[in-house]
């Protein structure tokens, strides 16, 4: 029976992971979760269902308690910047993971790795990504090895880059890679058969290749997704793969950093062909669906606005004596502190603060958010476009266009920190605490210089600083009165 199963997932605050966990919590499976980082968790509908249990898969003493009475499981740990010096990393974590699982008694392991030709000329990430299914599988626990190829689904990587480029670029010049041939899955049938694989004595031990019933090429994906939209799109053959140079186009045009990208565009040099009928033998019941189907419903969550996951986480003054605006200096970092005192709830100016960025934008002096966007896009940075999982919901450890959410106390506080390239570390944060039947609502920026640029950057940014944030703390003050009434 599921109930009496305790099935560990990894990876939880990653794509499929958080996908996967409430999927095992509805089939009657009790779940515990392995994260680094458990504040990354926060928001999730799930997490009062779970037991969590912080570790680090890179130091093999922390797995330990994660898998004690573990049944199955879920191997879904990887980076996703490529290069050698992470592929090693994650055979690292391989090791770690199965000797710690070999030593619990753990029933099985069910690893997610990837669908490519083996004997292709394969990059570090992909080829760790085989090796990590090796590593497990010559473990003492027996292994189910699902491999996919490109994952379609809201908030996917591959669909977020379909998406933008087919929306943005009229004409695309489209190098070799454009045209090699993939069997692209939604991840609605992903999910099926990770789970499908707990009830399927046959399916232990057994490599299995996954993919959708549509073979294509990335360009005829593209064209898809434009028929779906109702778009007209062109496309210009180019007799290169250029994959570097591609991932740095996909980078300025698209939400997606090229690091992130590089690693699926070399992936797409080679054909991802699914090439035995095992899952068709082991899982008749699934029966995945075509590209198409899965671009509408990934369109239509996204309309919605219901977004699982995504690829891609101070001074207070007395009410009678408030000060609009303070600079200081304290702890090596320069503060800016701006405060007015609403006549509205907390939680209403919580919701108002929240709110911010994506499709909503800024509130105030949008074109220079974006232009400070563009630039960053312009030295290998994130970039604005990365937008928000939801315009209202937000979640430690997610991003919001250059920014990630690193703390959020309901009613209360929204930490940001900068993930845009600066010569230094820096944070925005929002309070709204209550102060005698008001809330004082307080907006800071913090910045934590490196070196001279960095102090030249700052004092350089400190008067387009007091307008910008001068208007943001204004428009937020009067979309808080707009949501009170």
């Amino acid at each position: 029976m599921p109930q009496a199963k305790l099935i560990l997932v990894t990876g939880a605050t990653g794509y499929v992971g958080g996908r996967l966990v409430p999927r095992l919590l509805d089939a009657g499976y009790r779940v515990r979760v392995l994260a680094r980082d458990p504040e990354r968790l926060q928001g999730r509908p799930w997490l009062n269902k779970v037991e969590v249990v912080a570790g680090d898969a890179l130091i093999e003493g922390t797995l330990a308690e994660a898998m004690k009475d573990v049944s199955v499981a879920y191997y879904l740990i990887h980076g996703k910047q490529g290069g050698r010096d992470n592929a090693d990393r994650d055979l690292t974590v391989a090791r770690n993971f199965a000797r710690a699982a070999e030593q619990a008694g753990i029933e099985r392991i069910i690893y997610l790795g990837e669908l490519v030709d083996p004997t292709s000329d394969l990059s570090p990430y992909l080829r760790s990504r085989h090796e990590t299914g090796y590593i497990l599988r010559y473990g003492g626990v027996p292994v189910t090895e699902f491999r996919a190829g490109m994952i379609v689904g809201s908030g996917s990587a591959l669909f977020e880059m379909i998406r933008y480029l087919t929306e943005r670029e009229p004409v695309l010049s489209c190098p070799a890679w454009f045209f090699s041939e993939a069997q692209p899955i939604a991840i609605r049938d992903v999910l099926s058969y990770l789970i499908a694989a707990l009830e399927t004595p046959e399916s232990n031990g057994r490599l299995i290749e996954i993919g959708g019933p549509t073979r294509l090429t990335y360009a005829q994906m593209l064209l898809e997704y434009a028929k779906e939209r109702n778009l007209k799109r062109y496309l210009i053959r180019l007799p290169f793969n250029a994959p570097r140079l591609s991932a740095y186009w996909v980078h300025m045009v698209t939400p997606i950093h090229w690091r992130v990208v590089l690693p699926l565009i070399e992936g797409l040099r080679a054909s991802l062909i699914v090439r035995d009928d095992a899952a068709k033998k082991l899982f008749p019941q699934i029966k995945p669906i075509d590209f198409r189907t899965a671009v509408h419903l990934a369109l239509g969550r996204i309309q919605r606005d219901n977004v699982e996951t995504s690829w891609s986480d101070a001074l207070v003054t007395s009410a009678g004596d408030i000060k609009p605006y303070k600079f200081t200096v304290a702890d090596g970092m320069y503060v800016e502190t701006r405060q007015v005192l609403l006549d509205v709830p907390p939680e209403t100016v919580f919701r108002a603060y929240t709110g911010i960025g994506g499709a909503r934008g800024w509130l105030y002096m949008d074109w220079l958010w974006a232009m400070r966007g563009w630039m960053d896009k312009a030295v290998g940075g994130v970039g604005l476009r990365r937008g928000r999982r939801h315009p209202d919901d937000i979640r430690p450890g997610e991003s919001l266009d250059f920014w990630r959410v690193e703390e959020v106390e309901k009613n209360r506080l929204l930490r940001l920190r900068a993930e845009m390239k600066l010569p230094g570390k820096a944070w925005l944060e929002f309070k709204s605490e209550p102060r005698d039947g008001k809330t004082l609502f307080t907006v800071t920026a913090y910045f934590a210089s490196r070196g001279l640029f960095g102090f030249l950057y700052w004092y350089a940014m400190w008067i387009p600083h007091r307008f910008i944030f001068d208007g943001l703390t204004r428009r937020l003050a009067s979309r808080a009165k707009v949501l009170a009434h």
